[in-house]
């Protein structure tokens, strides 16, 4: 079990420096735009959740320590509903409604279509 949790740690610290890095370079570049960083990474962490998760209903063979290395600790340290949150939040005070309630709803939709192609991807 002690392979388990160091998979999952590892994992998790991988996925939160790269989350780390989209978003500094995103704030760098489009400043302006900074919830695009967290759209970005939830997203592309949904449509890999789907794909891999298909892969692993596949192949149950892969270790346990494989599958929660990836799921839970990279793509969990990789996108972040608390971050997405608090992306909303700054943009509702701010006055940005729309935008505010456009980038909810694309990131709610997104991902669920992401997480979708990426299921469908692993069945294919």
């Amino acid at each position: 079990m002690i392979a388990v949790f160091l998979t999952v740690a590892a994992g998790g610290a991988t996925g939160s420096l790269l989350r780390f890095a989209v978003s500094n370079w995103v704030s760098a570049h489009w400043p302006q735009h900074f919830y695009l960083a967290t759209l970005g990474v939830n997203l592309l962490g949904c449509l890999l959740i789907g794909y891999l998760y298909g892969q692993f209903l596949i192949r149950p063979d892969i270790p346990l320590e494989v599958r929660a290395g990836v799921i839970v600790g990279f793509l969990g340290g990789l996108t972040t509903f608390s971050s997405f949150s608090l992306d909303s939040l700054r943009l509702l005070e701010s006055g940005q409604l729309p935008l505010a309630f456009g980038y909810a709803a694309l990131s709610l939709l997104g991902g669920l279509l992401a997480t979708w192609a990426g299921l469908s991807l692993a069945r294919f």
